[in-house]
This record gives structure tokens, C-alpha cells and sequence, in this order.
């Protein structure tokens, strides 16, 4: 009788699923050579899925430049499985422009004149990414020849099969339960369903109704492109919380996509010309600034090379001294230095005008002092002699700490100096250490997922990687395009675009149905009949809106991740994974057969594409999950040699 072929399900077509086919593609040859039955679930366009999707405002554009996104496993990448070398975005869209590049749709003019224009230096729309993560995802499907099926809907449920759950010798196979009615059996399930929605925790749910009772508007965090926003009036205030990307994204569906438009006077400097219909906005956040600016610069001096102070040994040591390791104590203090010395290297090698002492002498003494030793600042005071180039993380991390402003004129005109000195020194050729500290964090961020073992961080620690760590990651590295902040001054001059400062706090008013927003630091205030909170909802497995969450949470095949600590019990909301990418479930063991991969898992890969030759950690994590399936797929097909399923993998209606 023919053998059983694996069958393997992935739920959520995006370019995660399209980075983990792409490496089971890879690792075949020497891990599983027989036939696989893969099915991918995904009510978008796979490749691009939700977020990355074509249908988005044509003005909204990636935080990274052409040249520095690309979805392969290069030669960098610490993985077992072998490179798989293609172009970046700039690279394929100049292969489309020539030809070289083939299986692409016939673009839309705009799209086109896009494709021909594009530098590696440029900011792509999401429109032109949505086509590259599609042609890589058909690029990798078809090294499986008819071995793929997509079904362009959405997964409601997953459970076991029946002779797996009653302990029968099948353990381990699944029922894929599809809103078009059909039921896929899987053998290996991948959640891979990027950002997800979920229903407004307490104080979004309370602010929510206080909106309904009072004829107000309130939108809780979602993927604002997918927020409607038509009941917004032209000139109403709006109180809007969060200065992050998504605030970015906000300003360009307010502002443009209303109608309006920038333009350039001859001195350089943006004016907004408003179409009449825009809202004014009152934005606050916990620093009160936006995210940095990406950087122009680049490298003058040495090239900085590998790290030399955050390495395996280092780490190895630290866990010879400590059963569980502390971010703050015991990790932070390296990647601080390794920030330290990238940073001063491009300064003094690279602007030795701005130097008074050489690059040699400095990392000899660097090297050994510890990055809270005073003799560390006595030493970079003896370096560089102009205290506003000294490196200071903790500013740059809270910018307005510790400070009082006057008044609402004061916080208005500070956050603006703030902007236009992060402008001064991103987007300009003067300061290039600016983008050595870039790649410092950058690198170091990769790097911690795959030396750090996570079980071994306890768990105040876990909180603080994957909240106050990625967040000022984000905060200094993946910032919005330098013209975005430019147009942030051009709408604050045009009166259109309000600072409330640090600290914000919002407030609902019985009494008036107003929301009240206002910082503490600043003395800003304001009262609006709307409120925006502008970021991502948080991981959540609980609170999820999307079916296959819901699912896993009701049967306990899935789990959220809970750490325990002084406090009590803390649930990061995120689906709990093993170091094998296995859900965990309810009882706290590894489910077989069953994965999770993304943002909204534990694991440590962030993202799902990368700058070229950084050691991606989601491409780590990529080639490792298709090697683990790939081993499932092969003691599969060993076990049922010469039985025929009983089941077809597809049942139900077609």
C-alpha cells in the first residue's frame, strides 16, 4: 500500500510562513527528500498576509530602506541549514525594472514608476513590499512543485483526532477546522499568524463605553491602517496616545489621506497645506517624543566587527556565577559597553577632529573598565572633550527625565528642539557615530536570542527583554524615515499637530463626556470628544479575536506564557512555546506535532525579514523550525511506510 505523506498545516500566510518554507526547501535535500502535503491558511494574499497587504493607503511606507530588507537566509545566519542567497527589496525591484527578475503580476502605473525609481537609499511603500514577499512566498511554493495548497480563508479551531486524543498509535495528528466548512488532518500544525486583534483590555474596554454612552469616539489599539476614522470631524481635537509607528501611520491617513499635501519651500523647510478636513491632534506618550529618526550617515572610521564584550563566553561565565541570569545586573552592562564601543570607535577613528586621544589608546583602556565604573567617564571625558557627543543611554532613553515644564508653550517648543537635534544628528553626513551606535544595538539585539538562554533569565528579567528591552530597541533603531519628523514640524507649525509631553495620562469625565489628556511634567492639557490610542494590541492569547487563538485557549492545547515573580504571577499574553517551537499546553508540556513562530509567541526572533548579513534571529528561528519539521515529516513517513491513512488530509466540503 502507498505510504502516508506528512501533512503539515500552517495557519497564517505571511512572510513568516514564507521564511519557514523557504527553509524546509533548503534543508530537504539533507533532512527528508520524500513527498510532503503542506497547506498554508490565509484569507490574505500569502506572502504578504494582513499587515503587508497591497490594499493599504498608497501613502504609507516601510521604516527601512530597500536596501537594508531582504526575506533570505544569507551566509550570515548562524543556522544549521545552508544559505539561500537572493535580493534584497532594491535588489529585486531593480531585476523586475530589467527584466531578470520574472513571475511578477503587471504592475499598476504608480506602482511601476515605484519599481523604476526605487534607490537603495529610498523608504518603499508597503504597497511595493506587499509585492516582494508575495513573489518570494510563489518563489518558494514552487520549489514544492503541486505539493502546496492554499486555502484563502481563515482557521476556526484546531483539535486532536480522534484516535490521537484517546491515546491510539496516531498520537500527535490534528483536525484543522476552516471557516469554509472544510477539515484539513495535519500531522504538524505552525501558528505563524503575525499581529493579531484582540478585545480592549480593562481600560480600553472602559474607555469604549464611556465613548458609546457619550456620543464620543474611541479607538483601542489595532493596526491603524484597519481603524475607521471617518466619524473624526475636520478641526476636532484628538487626544491621541502613543508617538511611536503607528502614530506615524495615523498622521499620513489624517493629514494626506485626507487631502491635504506637503511642500517645500525654497529654504528647504516643509509647509503643510491643509485640505480643511484634517483634525487637530494633542499626542502624548511615556517619553513624549517620537522615535528616533532613521539615519543617512554612514560609516567613516574602522569597521567595527564582531562583538567583543556580549559573546557566548562572556554569557557562559555569567551563568558559572548566577542559576538565573538578571537582565539589569548582569546582561544590560554588556550590551551597554558593546553600544560604548562601536560608538566612540566611529567617533574617534572616523572624526578625529572631534578626538583627543587615539582610537588604540581609548580601547585599550575601555576594554577593561566596566560600563558603571567612573573611570569609564573620566575616560571618555579625556577622549572626546565635547560633553554633547559623551554617550548617554539612559538619555537617550528618557529624553525629558526628571523634568518640569513651565507651561504649554515650553513643552511645545522642547519637543520640537527635541526633533529638530535628533534630525540634525540622523539625517545629516556630520555624524556618522549616530549610525555606529545603530548597528551596535542592532547586532547586540540579534545576538541575545541566540546566546541567551531564556530559561535560564529569571523572570523579571523575561518581562524586561521582551517589554523594556524591545522597546528601546524600537525607540532608537526602528524609528520612522527622517522626512517623516520633518513633516511632524511642518503639521506642528501649521497648527495641526499639539505636544502634550511626557507622562501622558488620559481620563474620562462623567460630567462633561470629554476625555481629558495631560502630562504631569509638562502641564499640558487638553479636553476631546475623541481618543486615539495609536500602537499594536498587545500579545494575547486570552483577549484574542482570532478563531485559532480562541481555539487553543478554550482546549488548552495552547497556553499563555506566565512568569512567576515577587509580585505574584505575571501573564505576558503571548502563546507559550518550548526552545523547540512546540506549544506548550495548559498542563504545562510540549504539544508534538504542534508550533508557534512570531510576535505574538515567546520565543525571541522578532520581525519577519531583516537587514542583509546581520544574523537575522528570525531567520535563525526559521531554519530551526523547518529542520524540527522536517525530522517530524521523516519519522512519519517511517511509521506509516506500508499503512494508508484513514483518513484523506483533506475532508469536509471542498
Amino acid at each position: 500500500m502507498p505510504a502516508n505523506i506528512p501533512a503539515v498545516v500552517f495557519v497564517g500566510g505571511g512572510p513568516r510562513t514564507a521564511g519557514v518554507l523557504e527553509r524546509i526547501a533548503a534543508n530537504r535535500p539533507e533532512l527528508f527528500s520524500g513527498p510532503l502535503e503542506i497547506h498554508v491558511i490565509e484569507p490574505h494574499v500569502p506572502g504578504s498576509g494582513r499587515i503587508w497587504r497591497y490594499d493599504q493607503e498608497p501613502g504609507l511606507l516601510l521604516n527601512s530602506t530597500a536596501a537594508d530588507i531582504t526575506m533570505f537566509t544569507d551566509a550570515s545566519v548562524a543556522c544549521e541549514g545552508p544559505a539561500g542567497n537572493g535580493p534584497s527589496l532594491a535588489e529585486w525591484a531593480a531585476g523586475v525594472v530589467d527584466g531578470s527578475i520574472t513571475d511578477v503580476p503587471d504592475f499598476p502605473r504608480p506602482l511601476w514608476e515605484q519599481l523604476r525609481s526605487l534607490t537603495g537609499a529610498a523608504f518603499p511603500t508597503r504597497q511595493l513590499q506587499s509585492q516582494y514577499l508575495e513573489w518570494f512566498f510563489r518563489r518558494a511554493a514552487r520549489s514544492f512543485g503541486r505539493q502546496v495548497t492554499v486555502h484563502r480563508t481563515t482557521a476556526v479551531a484546531v483539535s486532536q483526532a480522534g484516535d490521537a486524543a484517546s491515546g491510539g498509535d496516531t498520537e500527535g495528528k490534528y483536525l484543522v477546522t476552516l471557516a469554509n466548512g472544510r477539515t484539513l488532518r495535519a500531522d504538524v500544525v505552525v501558528a505563524a499568524l503575525g499581529h493579531t486583534d484582540a478585545h480592549p483590555d480593562t481600560a480600553s474596554a472602559a474607555w469604549s463605553d464611556f465613548a458609546e454612552r457619550h456620543g464620543a469616539f474611541h479607538a483601542a489599539p489595532s493596526y491603524t491602517t484597519d481603524v475607521d476614522y471617518s466619524p473624526i470631524a475636520p478641526g476636532q481635537d484628538v487626544i491621541v496616545s502613543g508617538m511611536g509607528l503607528a502614530f506615524v501611520d495615523l498622521l499620513v491617513l489624517l493629514m494626506e489621506g485626507r487631502g491635504g499635501r506637503f511642500v517645500e519651500n525654497p529654504d528647504g523647510v516643509l509647509r503643510y497645506l491643509p485640505s480643511g478636513r484634517e483634525p487637530r491632534l494633542w499626542a502624548g506618550s511615556r517619553r513624549g517624543v517620537p522615535y528616533h529618526s532613521k539615519i543617512s550617515a554612514t560609516l567613516r572610521g574602522g569597521t567595527p566587527g564582531p562583538l567583543r564584550f556580549l559573546t557566548a563566553a562572556a554569557v557562559d561565565a555569567l551563568l558559572q556565577q548566577h542559576e538565573e541570569l538578571d537582565f539589569r545586573r548582569d546582561l544590560w552592562p554588556l550590551v551597554a559597553k558593546e553600544a560604548g564601543y562601536y560608538y566612540y570607535r566611529e567617533l574617534l577613528t572616523g572624526s578625529p577632529a572631534r578626538a583627543a586621544m587615539g582610537w588604540k589608546e581609548f580601547a585599550t583602556r575601555y576594554s577593561g573598565l566596566d560600563w558603571y565604573s567612573p573611570g569609564r567617564e573620566d575616560l571618555v571625558a579625556a577622549a572626546v572633550s565635547d560633553p554633547a557627543l559623551h554617550l548617554d543611554l539612559e538619555g537617550l532613553d528618557r529624553p525629558f527625565a526628571g523634568r518640569r515644564f513651565a507651561g504649554n508653550q515650553e513643552v511645545q517648543d522642547a519637543v520640537v528642539e527635541y526633533i529638530e537635534h535628533d534630525l540634525a544628528l540622523r539625517d545629516s553626513s556630520d555624524h556618522p557615530e549616530t549610525f555606529a551606535l545603530f548597528l551596535a544595538l542592532l547586532h547586540v539585539y540579534m545576538e541575545v536570542g541566540r546566546i541567551v538562554p531564556p530559561e535560564r533569565l529569571n523572570a523579571r528579567s523575561q518581562q524586561t527583554v521582551h517589554g523594556w528591552w524591545h522597546g528601546f530597541f524600537s525607540f532608537v533603531d526602528s524609528g520612522p524615515p527622517p522626512h517623516r519628523l520633518r513633516q511632524m514640524l511642518a503639521l506642528h507649525r501649521a497648527g495641526l499637530l499639539r505636544f502634550l509631553g511626557p507622562g501622558l495620562e488620559v481620563a474620562a469625565d462623567e460630567s462633561t463626556g470629554l476625555f481629558h489628556g495631560s502630562s504631569p511634567q509638562s502641564g499640558a492639557s487638553v479636553a476631546a470628544k475623541a481618543l486615539i490610542e495609536a500602537r499594536l494590541p498587545s500579545p494575547t492569547v486570552a483577549r484574542s479575536v482570532n478563531p485559532l487563538l480562541q481555539s487553543l485557549h478554550r482546549t488548552g492545547l495552547g497556553a499563555e506564557q506566565q512568569l512567576l515573580t515577587a509580585d505574584g504571577i505575571h501573564s505576558t499574553g503571548k502563546l507559550l512555546i518550548s526552545a523547540r517551537h512546540e506549544l506548550v499546553n495548559a498542563e504545562g508540556k510540549p504539544q508534538p506535532g504542534m508550533f508557534g513562530v512570531g510576535p505574538g509567541t515567546s520565543g525571541w526572533g522578532a520581525g519577519a525579514f531583516a537587514r542583509p548579513g546581520t544574523n537575522a534571529a528570525p531567520f535563525r528561528e526559521n531554519d530551526a523550525l523547518a529542520r524540527t519539521i522536517l525530522a517530524a515529516a521523516r519519522g512519519i513517513a517511517a511509521r506509516t511506510s506500508s499503512t494508508m491513512s484513514p483518513e484523506p488530509a483533506a475532508v469536509g466540503k471542498n
